[in-house]
Parts: structure tokens; sequence; C-alpha cells
């Protein structure tokens, strides 16, 4: 099993384990409304973010899988993050112990299809452990989320409500 985040690249890409230096940024693009508004809808605090960065770093010692940062190529610049979890939801078994999928972007980096090129590359990594199955959440309201799940393969199996707020789970599945 893994114990550190594994580095990607993409064309225009790469993805790396977070990194204590990372917090700023990874607090800056949390707290930011136009992120979350779809993510919960309530920016995180710097303590918030300082635990989702412990836990990024951790679900990768403990489970051998988790989130990474997006960075640009040319620039290094942050563009956000994304991954596998196991978040512990209380979805139901169907959901909670399976891969769960989810990414992040900065506002600047929205509509550039970085989300696109990064989440597939993800899903290519989860292919290749042998990861047969993976799902994710999302609100109803995220066009463009949803979008991008459905063109990566994902269908929608039910809607429920999580933390108040009404979402729709969609799970991808890899035929060997």
């Amino acid at each position: 099993m893994l114990r550190i985040a594994p580095q990607i690249e993409t064309d225009r890409l790469r993805l790396n384990g977070h990194q204590p230096g990372d917090f700023e940024a990874v607090a800056a693009m949390w707290s930011d409304p136009d992120v979350v508004r779809f993510i919960g809808g309530r920016p995180s605090t710097r303590e918030e973010s300082w635990a989702r960065l412990l836990r990024y770093a951790g679900s990768w010692a403990m489970l051998g899988q988790g989130f990474w940062t997006f960075r640009d190529k040319a620039s290094g610049a942050y563009l956000g993050e994304g991954g596998l979890l196991k978040g512990q939801r209380s979805l139901g078994t169907e959901f909670d112990e399976t891969s769960e999928v989810g990414w992040a972007l900065t506002p600047s980096a929205q509509g550039h299809g970085y989300a696109s090129e990064a989440v597939g590359a993800i899903l290519d990594w989860a292919d290749a452990q042998g990861i047969d199955r993976t799902v994710c959440l999302i609100e109803p309201s995220n066009g463009a989320s949803i979008r991008l799940a459905e063109r990566l393969g994902f269908q929608q199996y039910d809607s429920t409500v999580y933390h108040g707020a009404q979402v729709n789970l969609y799970e991808r599945s890899v035929t060997r």
C-alpha cells in the first residue's frame, strides 16, 4: 500500500501530495465563497483548512489513497486539489465503503479544463490500482461538476440530503 502520494503529470499539470507549505493556498481557496458555493456553502476557517490538510496526509499514510494538489507545470501556481477519500459520511455502505472522488479549483483556474485533466488522471491512477468502483456527491445546482462527472463515466444512482443540502450520488465502475 502506498504511504505517500505519487506524483502524477499531465500535459499542463503536476499533481503532488500536500505539504505544510501548501497551507496558505489551501486556506485561501477553501475560504472563498465562490469555491464553496456548491460544496456545503460555508467558507472554511483557517483551523478547518489546517485539519483538511492534515486529513489529506493522513489518508495517504493510513489508506494508501488521498488528495493531490493541482499545480500549473509551467508556473508552479496552485490551481486546486482533488483525489480519493473515504469520508465516512454516513450515506450508507454503498457510498461510505467506496473510494469517493472529489475536486475543487481556485476561481482563477475554473473554466479552463484543469478539473477534467486532473480528475481524469486521478481516475486513471485509481484504475491502475485496481479500484473498480468510485463514487462522488454533487449538489444538483452544480452543473459544471455534474457535466464533468458524466464525461468521466459517472452515473447518478441516488439522491439524498447531506448536511442539510440536497445532493446527487454518482458512481463509476470499471469492468476488468
